[in-house]
């Protein structure tokens, strides 16, 4: 769990906001594409950074977030197949995978040193129960 829950809500919009305009880069015609580096450095930043807002987002459902991350990589290939003037490939699905599982391992990471440097930051279900001794 983050901290507040006001930075929860910001990774789990700034996950979508990422997962939106990545769909939006990839489908988008080729000259409307922006561009900030290479197109292999783009696609695994991109995948990093929606894969660490979806973990920090939601932190109890790494599960889900690679099956998103990966379902999305190799399903925008795909209907890059569709579009005239795009075209999907097998490598460009596994830079995109590889950076989402790069993000995944990073917010887990930094999810695991919160809790460990802020007890009280675990779920209640991880604190050990006190039991008590009946009193006479």
């Amino acid at each position: 769990m983050l901290p507040s829950s006001k930075m929860r809500t910001f990774a789990v919009m700034a996950g979508w906001l990422a997962l939106a305009f990545i769909a939006f880069a990839t489908l988008s015609p080729i000259e409307d594409r922006p561009s900030f580096a290479g197109p292999q450095t783009e696609r695994f930043a991109a995948f990093a950074a929606m894969g660490l807002a979806f973990v920090l987002g939601y932190p109890r459902r790494t599960v889900l977030i690679v099956l998103v991350v990966v379902g999305s990589a190799f399903m925008l290939e795909a209907m890059q197949l569709i579009t005239p003037d795009r075209h999907g490939r097998l490598l460009d699905a596994v830079v995109k995978v590889a950076g989402g599982f790069t993000g995944v391992a990073t917010g887990r990471l930094i999810l695991f040193l919160l809790r460990s440097q802020f007890p009280r930051l675990k779920s209640p279900r991880s604190i050990p129960r006190v039991e008590r001794l009946p009193t006479l």
